[in-house]
């Protein structure tokens, strides 16, 4: 039987999920594929450390470019994280004919057009299915299942940590800084959890979904990004007495030849299926013009389901290598090959709104808000106020239709300026009420 020799760049959670993946569905993988999957070298960053898995320790390396360079690795799997030394450890591979399977969404999406580029050219595959989601098949879905729609709206709960601190908070009524330390000392949350709670993981994700599934590169830095840290118990509650839940929502949308690309804190109606996806599950709701209205959901991180996507990336390119077909073609547009998406500015973007304004309790302060409000073309759709304080802040929840992100901000900064408001007020979109 052939043998399929494979470099492994890190021998950490994920890489050490591959390997006992690997031996422990040998048999079955060899009858799927018609090879033997074998690691034939593992790069490591501590060659003395004691590993959850047992390999012949005469595979290990604290070299990755012995590994990348052995003439006999057909495959590499890049599951070292960040940017350095991986993308160069990537783009040589890519550059020496030998394909490459990467878990590394930041990587992707910060230089994912060299390496579609590199692999184009050396007629080499790049397989990531593990960069997004974990072990939902969400690349594979849009690069092949619904290849055939034109996907109109993409919604993603596509960051674990956050929807697990939401989930507490909104089922526990405790603060973001509490849920936080409880989900750190659960391993569920990083001791810097700033690329999590910030959103700019999501980003990550978004940008590399949405440039499959619009056909359009997407610079990272064109997306809209606004984390969870402001949310509050008190905005929970007022969701939830409308009827919506608050999560984290990785947005893509296509209307009028142009894309928006977007990540924040989000209110969607308690009957939407994102709503129900709680802890650390990821869940992907889609529109396509032929499907209708989708959703998958599942474990979006961990050992195992990233593990899992990784090796259905290795069986698919053992199974090409094998059977002498082709490297696929790239799933991502390279600049200036496809007709691209113009980028909507934030400014543009219309959305519905949640606004909750601390005011002072007096006469005709609503009016004045309402009136601020109507000046900026902004209809309100309904108002909450609670509680009476003599000269004192109250809150008076807002929830608008439809209106112009550029809109919003000005009347904001007009609302915040009143001498009647005690402090700035807290805006958090709207999903799922109003096209």
């Amino acid at each position: 039987m052939k043998t399929i020799d494979i470099g492994l760049l890190g021998f950490g959670t994920v890489g050490s999920g591959v390997v006992k993946l690997l031996q422990e569905n040998a048999a079955r993988l060899e009858r799927k594929v018609g090879a033997h999957l074998r690691i034939r070298r593992i790069a490591v960053r501590d060659l003395g450390r004691a590993r959850p898995v047992e390999v012949d320790r005469k595979l290990l390396t604290a070299n990755p470019a012995e590994v990348v360079a052995d003439p006999a690795i057909q495959i590499v799997v890049e599951v070292l994280g960040g940017i350095d030394p991986a993308r160069a450890c990537c783009l040589e591979a890519l550059e020496k004919g030998k394909h490459v399977v990467t878990a590394n969404k930041a990587l992707l999406a910060t230089h994912g057009v060299a390496l579609y580029r590199a692999a184009a050219e050396h007629r080499v595959d790049l397989g990531f299915e593990a960069s997004v989601c974990g072990g939902i098949p969400v690349i594979r879905l849009l690069r092949e299942g619904l290849v055939a729609n034109r996907i109109t709206s993409l919604l993603g709960i596509i960051n674990g940590t956050c929807n697990y601190i939401l989930t507490k908070m909104t089922e526990e009524d405790r603060p973001f800084a509490e849920v936080l330390a409880a989900a750190q000392a659960r391993g569920y949350a990083e001791a810097d959890p700033s690329l999590d709670v910030g959103g700019l993981d999501a980003a990550h994700k978004l940008q590399i979904l949405a440039s499959i599934a619009y056909d359009t590169p997407i610079p990272l830095e064109r997306i809209y990004v606004e984390g969870i840290e402001a949310v509050a118990p008190a905005d929970i509650a007022y969701a939830r007495e409308l009827g919506h839940r608050i999560k984290l929502l990785a947005i893509a949308k296509e209307s009028g030849g142009e894309l928006e690309a977007r990540v924040h804190p989000t209110l969607i109606p308690t009957d939407h299926l994102l709503a129900s996806v709680g802890g650390v599950y990821n869940a992907i709701w889609l529109h396509g013009d032929a499907v209708g209205s989708q959703m998958f959901s599942g474990r979006g991180a961990g050992q195992m389901p990233t593990a899992s996507a990784v090796v259905s990336d290795l069986v698919e390119i053992a199974h090409n290598i094998v059977f002498g077909r082709p490297s696929r073609p790239s799933s991502l547009a390279l600049p200036g090959e496809a007709a691209e998406l113009k980028l909507r500015d934030m400014a543009r973007v219309r959305s519905c709104y949640y606004l909750r304004v601390m005011a002072i309790d007096k006469p005709r302060v609503l009016s004045r808000i309402s009136g601020i409000l109507g000046e900026h073309n902004i209809s309100i759709a309904s108002v909450i106020q609670k509680g009476r304080g003599v000269h004192a802040a109250v809150p008076v929840v807002f929830m608008t239709h439809a209106a112009l992100e550029g809109d919003m901000r000005k009347a904001l900064r007009t609302i915040d300026h009143l001498d009647v408001v005690a402090q700035q007020t807290t805006c958090i979109r709207v999903e799922g009420d109003e096209d």
